[in-house]
This record gives structure tokens, C-alpha cells and sequence, in this order.
């Protein structure tokens, strides 16, 4: 394969887009040289990304309020599936911590993946300093 090589820096890494984009228009048949040649660029480009340029998942309650936001959802409708008002004001406020039945019934309504849902975050000082 011509001229292939690692990306280890930025300049590699503009390299190997600048080398994969020309395949974008046109993008090559499986198993031909040139379709191998696309196939190495973006597994070497892919592993490079996911080490530079890592998404991080978002916390619990930013991802609620994420998928509200992009469902047009409103807090009543978290309150419906949480079975309180305050319960999804205080969780949406970060006054009180989720529950795994408020992950199992998130999930449920809303498909908003478990491993999401259980992940440890950070809740207001003052609800800190009352359980301490």
C-alpha cells in the first residue's frame, strides 16, 4: 500500500484525513488495493481519534436533560415516569441522586442506555453537606 504509515502526530493525523477524504466521492470496491488502502486509513485515523479525542459519555442528569432536550420534552413528562414533580425537579437540580428504579424506568420509557444512567455524579453542596 503506498505510502501508508502510523499516525503519531497532528501532521500525520491531517495527513491521513487529507489521504481518506479523497475516497469520500468515490469510495472503492472491498478487497482492491485501493479499497484496502481506505479500509487502513480509517482504522489508523479511528485508533488515533479515539486516543486524542475521546467522547465522554455524560453524566446521568445530563443526559436526561440532553434526551428532553432533543425529544422536546418537558419536566412534567419526567415527572409522569419518576411518579413526583419534586422528585424530577430535585433530580433534574441535582438535589437528589437517581435511584436503579429511576434507571429502570428511564430506560424503559425513554431508552436512555443503563451504563448512562449508573454513573456516579456530582450533586449539589448543600444536599452534600446535609448527609455528611
Amino acid at each position: 500500500m503506498k505510502n501508508i504509515r502510523p499516525i503519531k502526530t497532528e501532521a500525520d493525523y491531517e495527513w491521513a484525513i487529507a489521504e481518506i477524504t479523497r475516497y469520500f466521492e468515490n469510495e472503492p470496491e472491498p478487497g482492491t488495493p485501493e479499497g484496502d488502502r481506505f479500509d487502513v486509513l480509517a482504522t489508523l485515523i479511528e485508533a488515533y481519534e479515539d486516543k486524542h479525542f475521546p467522547i465522554v459519555a455524560p453524566d446521568p442528569v445530563a443526559a436526561i436533560k440532553a434526551h428532553m432536550d432533543m425529544a422536546g420534552l418537558k419536566q412534567s413528562t419526567l415527572a409522569e415516569i419518576l411518579g413526583s414533580r419534586s422528585r424530577a425537579s430535585e433530580l433534574l437540580n441535582r438535589k437528589r441522586p437517581i435511584t436503579m428504579d429511576m434507571v429502570y424506568k428511564l430506560h424503559a420509557a425513554w431508552r436512555i442506555p443503563a451504563e448512562v444512567l449508573i454513573q456516579p455524579y456530582h450533586l449539589e453542596e448543600s444536599q452534600k453537606r446535609k448527609r455528611a
